[in-house]
């Protein structure tokens, strides 16, 4: 199709002065928002996936008079991402197809940054686009304004749709979609993504499913086409790969090289506490003093702002980063992605990989550095998926009840409602296309009075039903908390951490105030600190002076060995697609020639010393060392799958009579130890290796474990929080992270013993079934492994074994410490295992 049939002269001129095509899909994607259809936009990094979601707009807008305050419009086009930062460059992107064609068109961003006073504004004179988050959209549905902010809306653009959905922030993104169409009910969807493994689930999340029939309605998909394969290569480094650690330590040299060789290099780790220490260990060895900067979502805003922009000129050689920049963020001629550490799925990787070059028909170039020897095996089965062109996005989860009930209070929020008319509305969406009446009731009995066992409580009563059986707030001081604690990401309770004058001498001098914020540590960190400890933060060596209400006050020290924060989020899982490859991987001896020789060398001796786990089968091995007796097992299914195994394991050996000790889990493998001789009881017959792993482990075992263990109770706090039964935040106060753990326990123990079947404790098994424990991916395992355990009596160490033993009793200690002690270890445990 031409350019100039589809595009007016405005948009074909601006196009043809920056010698620009219209690409096939950006057209195609046009034609079918012409027609009213919503639709999913499938296209790689660097295709305009941006520019074709929000050409229609600037067409349609660009033919209409501006708006005016005394003719306001309301907003015409909703842009929500997952990540405010992208927003802020999108905005920026758009600026200049705005300003360069002069059209008349409003555009502003509405963040958690974003200032109060320009909130209320934007609700009095909406922009024609409004740039934003799940969480603002949920913020203004619980406004009465609300309705006319919206009741013109034409179009919601949805970026980085694949990474929205598969989280509670998608369950509150459906219901604010679904709340949109009541508002506005010919407003059309447009979905921006990347390649995914099920693209019909995203595309039925894009559309309302209230219509007959059990097959979702699907909005219309449109695939940008490319022939042009990523250039991925795993390091090859002449230094001697580690057989355990997470620090990549001893590639720095070729990290280093690799950054001075390129124009700007992203280098991506899997955690803000590694982020911190490679970006310090490379400014110890920046001898060029190349410009690297270091990002994460535990700095200050104003740092993060002021990396992005320096990104945006081109002026960083490297930034040091997780996944606070995996999306789609434009930013610089990034021409290399470096992912430290193991990718841990196929999808994150082409993510991260995305983000180099940024041009659709050139080739992305990334280089994978495998931290340890069963992460080189994860990098060459993500290599080879990426190869192949596959992906393993995980499926659209069901939604969850914790957020239906925050979702119901926010309704309540904006104006009184009909159960009947929102239950309907609630069923439009994809994620509660299954929801029940009776869950449904259940969430508002929940809202209103707290449920059975918490009714006679008045601060759970937080709606009333009218005369004509509308329900409403019961205060408007309600309200006004349910705005203070919006969302569904309940992260640990964290404290500023800000920069003072050190103290001088020994006295108790008060500290000075108003010093420069530089981020956020969680709250249990910094407790257990000491005045004069030291550790590394917003890419500086910290001296902790002390607590004072919200805040951690620290000075500048030159310490060498400071401790190094261990921030609790942004560990990801080993999908399972990932898993398969491996296990299949270790069983082709035929294919280790595409491995480092230190890595085929090791999978060899594993071969002569023991056996290598085979597929569809689970290799379980015991030996003694020293004094205690050790079962090693190789399932391959993530570090929290194995963390819920060897707890039940730890059970029934103990019954047993084995008298267990301990164990230790990896992505890849798990280890128990006993003072009992295991391999001699298995031998004999005392214990029955298919009954230790049979699946009924999941029943009574499960059940009586979660009775003592506090995992319960962590992920209670988490649902009982998003679905507003306790408030984190008050007007002028919030609670410490202590004082929610309190309050949560004390209820979580009353309905434990009072309501078992309670919302919130539906909700707690759901999101422990597949989050902290993984359940769903443990009983697949125990389905699979029936009658297929291959039992190894050895005297000794495997070679295999040596990398989870060595993760027993680590504590993180930074700096070459910690590197000597591991390389010490990791020689004797490989000695005896070669033996």
């Amino acid at each position: 199709m031409e350019t100039h049939r589809v595009l007016p002269r405005q948009f074909e001129d601006w196009f043809n002065a920056r010698s620009w095509h219209v690409r096939s899909h950006q057209l195609s994607l046009l034609d079918t928002v012409r027609t009213g259809q919503s639709a999913l936009l499938i296209a790689p990094t660097g295709a305009g996936k941006t520019l074709a979601g929000f050409l229609p707009t600037l067409i349609s807008l660009s033919q209409q008079p501006a708006a005016t305050p005394e003719a306001p419009r309301g907003v015409h086009t909703l842009y929500i991402s997952p990540l405010k930062a992208l927003a802020t460059d999108i905005q920026r992107n758009l600026e200049r197809p705005i300003t360069d064609m002069q059209l008349p068109i409003k555009m502003e961003t509405r963040t958690g940054d974003t200032p109060t006073h320009k909130r209320q504004r934007q609700k009095r004179q909406p922009p024609d686009i409004l740039l934003t988050t799940p969480e603002q959209i949920a913020l203004l549905l619980a406004d009465k304004a609300s309705a006319s902010m919206f009741e013109n809306l034409q179009t919601i653009i949805l970026d980085e749709l694949h990474e929205l959905v598969t989280s509670k922030r998608g369950d509150l993104l459906s219901l604010g979609l679904t709340r949109l169409r009541t508002l506005s009910p010919k407003v059309q969807c447009i979905g921006l993504s990347a390649t995914v493994a099920e693209p019909d689930e995203l595309r039925a999340f894009l559309m309302d499913q209230r219509h007959e029939g059990t097959t979702p309605a699907l909005a219309e998909l449109v695939l940008a086409q490319t022939q042009v394969k990523p250039e991925i290569t795993i390091l090859d480094s002449a230094e001697r790969l580690p057989w355990a650690g997470h620090s990549a330590h001893y590639a720095l040299n070729d990290i280093y090289d690799q950054i001075r060789t390129h124009k700007t290099t992203l280098v991506f780790v899997n955690t803000r506490s590694q982020a911190e220490v490679l970006f310090q260990e490379l400014w110890r060895i920046n001898e060029d003093t190349l410009p690297i900067a270091l990002h994460h979502g535990s700095l200050d805003v104003a740092q993060r702002r002021k990396v992005e922009e320096a990104m945006a000129r081109g002026a960083l050689k490297a930034v040091v980063c997780t996944s606070s920049l995996d999306l789609g963020i434009d930013w610089g001629d990034i021409d290399l992605v470096i992912n430290v550490g193991a990718p841990k799925g196929a999808s994150r990787l082409a993510q991260r990989i995305g983000r180099a070059n940024h041009r659709m028909d050139e080739p992305s170039k990334a280089i994978l550095v495998p931290a340890n020897r069963f992460e080189v095996l994860e990098c060459q089965a993500a290599l080879a998926a990426s190869t192949a062109g596959e992906q393993d996005t995980p499926p659209l989860r069901y939604g969850g009840l914790d957020v239906l009930a925050q979702h119901i209070m926010g309704m309540a929020c904006a104006e009184p409602f009909d159960a009947d008319d929102l239950f309907a509305e609630v069923k439009g969406s994809f994620s509660y296309r299954t929801l029940t009446r009776d869950q449904f009731d259940k969430a508002l009995e929940f809202v209103a009075t707290g449920g059975y066992a918490l009714r006679s409580y008045d601060r759970f009563a937080r709606l009333r039903e009218t005369k004509n059986g509308r329900y409403r707030v019961a205060h408007p001081s309600i309200a006004q908390r349910y705005r203070l604690n919006i969302g569904t990401i309940v992260a640990d309770a964290m404290l500023k951490v800000r920069l003072v004058k050190p103290r001088r001498g020994k006295g108790d001098r008060p500290l000075g105030r108003g010093g420069r914020v530089l981020g956020e540590v969680e709250e249990w960190f910094a407790e257990q600190l000491a005045p004069g400890d030291t550790f590394v933060f917003s890419g500086e060596i910290l001296r902790f002076e002390g607590l004072q209400e919200s805040e951690a006050y620290v000075s500048r020290t030159t310490a060498t060995e400071p401790k190094v924060p261990s921030f609790q989020g942004g560990k990801f899982p080993l999908s399972t697609y990932l898993a398969d490859r491996v296990r299949t991987m270790l069983g082709q001896p035929n294919d280790w020639h595409r491995l480092p020789p230190q890595v085929g060398e090791w999978l060899r001796l594993q071969q002569l010393k023991s056996q290598l786990p085979r597929p569809d089968r689970l290799l379980v091995e015991t030996f003694p060392r020293g004094r205690k007796h050790y079962m090693v097992c190789y399932p391959f299914e993530g570090r929290l799958a194995h963390q819920t195994l060897g707890m039940l394991l730890t059970r029934r050996l103990d019954r047993a009579g084995l008298h267990p000790m301990g164990f230790v889990a990896s992505d890849y493998a798990l280890a128990l130890w006993s003072m009992k001789d295991i391999g001699a009881a298995t031998k004999s017959g005392l214990l029955d290796l298919g009954a230790l792993f049979d699946a009924d482990m999941l029943g009574d075992d499960l059940d009586a474990w979660l009775a003592e263990s506090a995992l319960m109770k962590r992920t209670f706090r988490a649902c009982a929080v998003i679905a507003g039964l306790i408030e984190r935040r008050f007007p002028g106060q919030e609670k410490t992270g202590r004082q929610v753990t309190m309050s949560t326990d004390l209820v979580y123990d009353v309905l434990r013993t009072h309501e078992p079947d309670h919302l919130l404790m539906k909700a707690t098994w759901a999101d422990a079934a597949t989050g902290l424990l993984d359940i769903s991916r443990l009983s697949e395992f125990l389905s699979r492994i029936q009658g297929r355990i291959d039992p190894m009596i050895l005297q000794r160490v495997s070679p295999l074994a040596v990398p989870v033993l060595l993760e027993i009793g680590r504590e993180p200690i930074y700096g070459e410490t910690n590197e000597a002690l591991l390389a010490s270890a990791a020689d004797d445990l490989a000695l005896e295992a070669m033996a």
